[in-house]
């Protein structure tokens, strides 16, 4: 037998840590078997045997397991239907027989391999769910802390119970008390997150009960427990509300599971270790198995307890054999101190490690990186506050396949066309500088072909089609699987373009494609030789060859002076942010600057013709990068001790060069250049006016020099940059 993440080096940590969990479970456990109907000290059984087999067969190495909210709520729900009392003895008779049931349906579940189903389940499920149990509880307890009872059901019972603590059952102490020891113990996880805050102010709790100041004023306390252990004894069975018990304790196993399940993998994937799910599942059913043989309610893993646990730096299940430990001794000498104990400051410690539970930072981070996920979270959780944990899992899970479906019936797609100069073919949308072939339409699929999303492959390349178009090849790299709907469509569009003398071809898929696509009736398309192995191949098939034909008339048989290795690994990289990237491009040349081996005239000119120093930036796009320039002619000239006017008249010349080049072999570049010089000056109006202002003027009067000194740049500087205000 080994304890999962025993090591030597944080065996005393992991001792204190199960320690402080084990106090801190005296009124956690207390309290959620008082909510299950049954009386407090069975919360301090619980807290014992079943935390023990966890800690000896679990794979988790932080987890904690014990008496939590979610099962005890349950049962307590469940006896109030049936109209049984808690407390009562009947209650005491037949909590521990569900118990018996639960652990049954866990053993099933063990049998079953239901621990994968967990894999079908996202992290904004998981964190929803975890944080809607988190603050379902703390709606629980915060009646507590007024003077009053925990409350039970789900939010709006709970807010309904809250408003008649305060009406009928308020009391200022409690407030005062539960209050400040709730502020102390938010404000150390800030200051000193190491010390074991909760301990302190439990202790300082039990000293002011002591000192009879909670009987003054009136504050509720603990009840008093006896010492000893638990006597085990099998449940007695109640047949005849065994039709009642069976629904009832599949509904609570399945919370178990799902809860801890969904829990524990959270902090496996936050702190990097692996679950075994299904060996889970059976250790859950072994804790409920020794819970019921010592009268106690369904147990599973503990939210609140795990997040202490982390906090305090436990990293082994030598954690749960302390708390166990530490338990028994409680019950067997030190039960007197649990009499002086007020309620609310004990409530403020269980509010306190939820809160650290409730995903804040994950919900904050799915609002700056996805809103689709985000909505996923809060589907869980406030499926779990307003219907149950049942349902919260349910809603999350049935969005997060949605969102699934509708990711696969709307992938990425683009057309494709090739770059002068670069080998392969690249996304029009993405690439600046990629022109499509003339007479051809290459098309990029990403996602397996089904009856979801067919309508949208075949309306892009209908919508694409011209009527020169002779020729379409689908790059299906992306495609591994397509269904008969997808395949029947394909038949259909294939007759269509053949009509019009349009071929089609699908080209750099694996080999799989091509069985899957012999067997749906699409076999003929190999035999043809239209399904190829490359985009190139397809298109050789078709006629086209290299040197390509661009729909601008050029051709790609030599590269062209404006092509952009740097430009496009930009692009391709970082998409909308491209230019944000060339701003720290341009940054990091300016902070090369400096040797004092090269003058400074040979230095601005080695920067200003893309030298070594651009490591081969392409020309056109190097008259971004002078743009770029243009806002640091300030600290250049600082540098290098050249005047500005001096250096803004070597930029611009530069940026004429490129784009009278540039015009030359593609006319349709020297309007590219205007329109993204615009949109610069436009970025520039918004955010930095006051530069705009010097960089016109510093431009203007460049131009003006440029078109005395040579007049064939006066009708480009006319027509580029207008007026630029």
């Amino acid at each position: 037998m080994k304890i999962s993440g025993f090591s030597v080096k944080t065996l005393p940590r992991d001792i204190i840590t199960g320690i402080i969990i084990a106090l801190v479970s005296i009124p956690i456990s207390m309290g959620y078997a008082q909510v299950a109907g049954l009386p407090p000290v069975y919360g301090l059984f619980g807290s014992i045997f079943p935390i023990l087999i966890f800690g000896l067969f679990s794979s988790s190495e932080q987890f904690i397991f014990g008496v939590d909210a979610a099962p005890a709520a349950l049962v307590g729900a469940f006896l109030a239907e049936q109209g049984i009392a808690s407390g009562s003895d009947e209650a005491v008779r037949l909590v521990p027989m569900i118990t018996l049931f639960v652990a049954a349906w866990l053993f099933a579940f063990w049998l079953m391999k239901a621990g994968r189903l967990v894999n079908y389940i996202s992290t904004p499920v998981m964190g929803g769910f975890i944080s809607g149990i988190s603050t379902t509880i703390i709606f629980m307890q915060i009646p507590k802390v007024l003077g009053g009872t925990s409350g039970s059901g789900e939010i709006t019972e709970l807010i309904q119970h809250i408003i008649r603590t305060c009406r009928s059952s308020f009391d200022h102490m409690s407030l005062i008390l539960g209050g400040a020891s709730l502020f102390v113990l938010i404000l150390s996880k800030k200051l000193v997150p190491k010390l074991p805050m909760s301990v302190i102010v439990m202790a300082g709790g039990a000293a002011l009960g002591y000192s009879g100041f909670a009987d003054r004023y009136g504050v509720a306390k603990l009840s008093a427990i006896n010492t000893g252990l638990p006597v085990w004894n099998i449940p007695h069975m109640n047949y005849d509300l065994l039709s009642d018990v069976i629904p009832v304790s599949l509904t609570i196993a399945i919370v178990i599971m799902a809860e801890t399940l969904l829990a524990s993998n959270n902090l496996a994937n936050k702190n990097g270790y692996r679950l075994d799910e299904n060996n889970e599942i059976m250790v859950y059913g072994m804790g409920n198995l020794v819970a019921c043989l010592t009268g106690c309610c369904p147990v599973n893993g503990s939210v609140s307890r795990s997040s202490m646990g982390e906090q305090y730096g436990g990293a082994s299940q030598v954690m749960s054999l302390s708390a166990a430990g530490t338990m028994t001794v409680i019950m067997l000498f030190f039960t007197g101190f649990i009499q002086y104990l007020p309620v609310p400051v004990l409530t403020a410690i269980v509010i306190s490690a939820l809160l650290g539970a409730v995903e804040f930072e994950l919900a904050e981070r799915l609002f700056r990186q996805d809103k689709r996920e985000l909505a996923i979270f809060l589907a869980a959780f406030f499926g779990v506050l307003l219907f149950g944990t049942v349902y919260g899992v349910l809603i999350g899970v049935i969005l997060s396949f949605v969102s699934v479906i509708i990711n696969t019936a709307n992938p990425k797609r683009s057309f494709l066309g090739v770059i002068p100069g670069h080998e392969g073919f690249h996304s029009l949308e993405r690439n600046t500088y990629s022109v499509p072939l003339k007479n051809a339409v290459i098309y990029r699929f990403s996602g397996n072909l089904y009856f979801a999303n067919i309508r949208i492959f075949i309306s892009d390349i209908e919508g694409a089609l011209t009527d020169d178009t002779t020729c379409v090849v689908v790059d299906s790299g992306a495609v591994c699987n397509i269904d008969i709907t997808a395949a029947d469509r394909i038949i259909s569009l294939e007759k269509a373009l053949s009509g019009r003398g349009v071929s089609l071809f699908f080209a750099s898929h694996i080999g799989h494609l091509n069985d899957r696509m012999r067997a749906l009736g699409l076999g003929h398309m190999i035999e043809e030789g239209r399904c190829r192995r490359t985009v190139a191949s397809a298109l050789a098939a078709a006629g086209f060859r290299p040197p390509y034909t661009l729909i601008s008339g050029e051709s790609t048989a030599a590269e062209l002076p404006y092509g952009n290795a740097d430009r496009l690994e930009f692009e391709w990289a970082f998409g909308d942010k491209a230019e944000e990237e060339m701003e720290k491009y341009t940054e990091k040349l300016l902070g090369s600057i400096g040797s004092e081996a090269v003058p400074p005239e040979q230095q601005l000119m080695d920067i200003i013709k893309s030298g070594s120093s651009w490591k081969g930036v392409g020309e056109l796009d190097g008259e971004e990068l002078l743009a770029h320039l243009q806002l640091h002619i300030r600290e250049l000239s600082e540098k290098l001790g050249i005047s500005e006017p001096r250096i803004a008249e070597a930029i611009e010349r530069r940026r004429l060069r490129l784009a009278k080049r540039a015009a030359k072999h593609d006319p349709e570049a020297l309007e590219r250049i205007k329109q993204h010089d615009e949109h610069f000056l436009k970025t520039l109006r918004a955010e930095k006016p006051e530069l705009l202002s010097r960089l016109i003027e510093l431009r203007s009067a460049a131009a003006e020099q440029l078109r005395s000194e040579e007049s064939g740049y006066a009708e480009l500087i006319d027509e580029l940059y207008g007026d630029p205000q």
